[in-house]
């Protein structure tokens, strides 16, 4: 079975593997390409030198690549969610801060007082809402008493409640 070659390639030189043409600007992407494709069709005994740059360059580029997973807790899901729904980022980042003053955890079934929730607010039948529900009813409030959630945060910082 033939493939035809998308790119033309030179001719390789076989005691190092390179392609002859190889040029600065190509960058390692390709001779590291045709040094595993040499490698694995071949196979060829290579030297440790070789060996040791084509991990190395393994190692390096696999590690600049990725990032640590962090597994997402439920109020990151309620921060999400709270942002699907506040579309506009300003408004969001005031109604974050309003949130992160009056329940830092975003837990749905803290309470303070006569205050309960995400959004603390003073309701029984909204105590025993789901988080989601909860943000959804603070978002509702908020609009309806402030008209938006940064009009909701200048007022709490004026007067440390909403």
């Amino acid at each position: 079975m033939s493939y035809t070659q998308i790119y033309t390639q030179s001719p390789v030189d076989d005691t190092t593997h390179k392609p002859r043409s190889l040029t600065a600007c190509q960058g390692q992407w390709l001779y590291l390409k045709d040094n595993l494709l040499k490698i694995k069709i071949n196979k060829k005994i290579i030297n440790i030198k070789n060996l040791l740059a084509i991990s190395m360059s393994i190692g390096l580029f696999t590690l600049s690549a990725t990032t640590e997973a962090k597994a997402a807790t439920q109020s990151d899901s309620f921060k999400l969610y709270a942002h699907s729904r506040i579309v506009n980022d300003q408004q969001y980042q005031c109604f974050y801060k309003l949130i992160n003053k009056e329940n830092p955890q975003w837990n749905p079934k803290i309470s303070n007082g006569s205050h309960h929730g995400i959004g603390q607010m003073r309701n029984e039948t909204y105590k025993n809402l789901d988080g989601y529900k909860q943000i959804d009813w603070t978002i509702r409030y908020i609009k309806d008493r402030y008209g938006s959630m940064c009009n909701a945060w200048r007022f709490f910082q004026k007067h440390n409640y909403h």
